[in-house]
C-alpha cells in the first residue's frame, strides 16, 4: 500500500516588479506630498523575517510603511481585491498579487488561520511582514487593544518583532505640510522587542504578554491614549 506523501505548503506569495517600480515612483512623490518625518529607520535588521507591528489610522497607512521602510514590507490584504469580476476586479486581482499580497477574510477562525499561516510563511522565507494588531483602523484615535495575531506569528517564527508608530496619518492631506504650523505626519520605528523572557512560558500566556507590550511599544512611539478595549468601530 503507498502511503500519499503530505501536499507541500503554499510558497510564500512575494512582491513582483511592480512592487519595485512602484516604491521608486512613490517615495518621492509621497516626499512631496507628504514630506514624512522618518524617524528610526535603523532599527529594522537588514536581514532576517522581521514582523512590524503598526497603530493604524488611515487607508494611507499601508503605503507609507513601505516607502518609509528600507526594505521591502508585505501585508495583510482584503480577499475582496481578489476575487472581484471584470476588469476593474481583474486589474485589482494582478495588481494586489504583484505586490504580495496576503488576502485576508474579515472573520475568524478558518480564514483567520489561513492569514496567519500565509504571514509567517512571508517571516519564514526571511521577508518583512507588517500588521496592525488592532485588526482595524481607529476612528476615535485611540490606540485598542491588540489581538493575538502579531504574537502568534512572531513566536510560531522567530521573527524580529519592530513596534512602529505612525502620527498623523489620519488627518494627512497632499501637501498639507505645507500649511502654517500644520504638523508634519511621523514614521517612527522602534527598537526591537525582547521576549527571550518568555521562552519556556505556555503559549497562550506568552502571546498575551507578547501582545500587550507590543501595544505599550507602539503607545509610548505613537502617543495614543490607550481604549482599554477592542476597536469595534470600524469595518476596514
Amino acid at each position: 500500500m503507498t502511503v500519499s506523501a503530505p501536499p507541500s505548503p503554499a510558497p510564500a506569495p512575494q512582491p513582483g516588479a511592480v512592487y519595485f517600480i512602484g516604491r521608486v515612483i512613490l517615495r518621492p512623490l509621497f516626499w512631496v506630498m507628504y514630506r514624512p518625518r522618518i524617524v528610526g529607520r535603523g532599527n529594522v535588521p537588514e536581514h532576517g523575517p522581521v514582523l512590524l507591528a503598526s497603530n493604524h489610522l488611515a487607508a494611507l497607512d499601508t503605503v507609507i510603511i513601505p516607502t518609509s521602510a528600507a526594505r521591502p514590507v508585505q501585508f495583510l490584504t482584503k480577499a475582496s481585491y481578489f476575487t472581484g469580476t471584470g476588469v476593474l476586479g481583474r486589474f485589482k486581482r494582478w495588481f494586489f498579487r504583484s505586490i504580495g499580497g496576503v488576502p485576508v477574510h474579515r472573520a475568524t477562525g478558518r480564514d483567520a488561520r489561513a492569514a496567519l499561516d500565509a504571514g509567517s510563511s512571508i517571516l519564514r522565507a526571511g521577508s518583512v511582514f507588517a500588521v496592525f494588531p488592532e485588526g482595524t483602523r481607529s476612528r476615535d484615535g485611540r490606540l485598542h487593544d491588540g489581538h493575538g495575531g502579531a504574537a502568534w506569528m512572531a513566536r510560531d517564527t522567530g521573527a524580529t518583532v519592530v513596534p512602529v508608530g505612525l502620527i498623523g496619518t489620519g488627518t494627512a492631506k497632499p501637501l498639507s505640510h505645507l500649511l502654517p504650523g500644520r504638523p508634519r505626519l511621523e514614521v517612527r520605528f522602534g527598537e526591537p522587542l525582547d521576549f527571550a523572557d518568555l521562552d519556556g512560558v505556555p503559549d497562550g500566556k506568552a502571546r498575551r504578554e507578547m501582545t500587550e507590550r507590543i501595544m505599550v511599544a507602539i503607545a509610548r512611539l505613537s502617543g495614543q491614549e490607550r481604549s482599554g478595549s477592542v476597536n469595534e468601530t470600524s469595518r476596514d
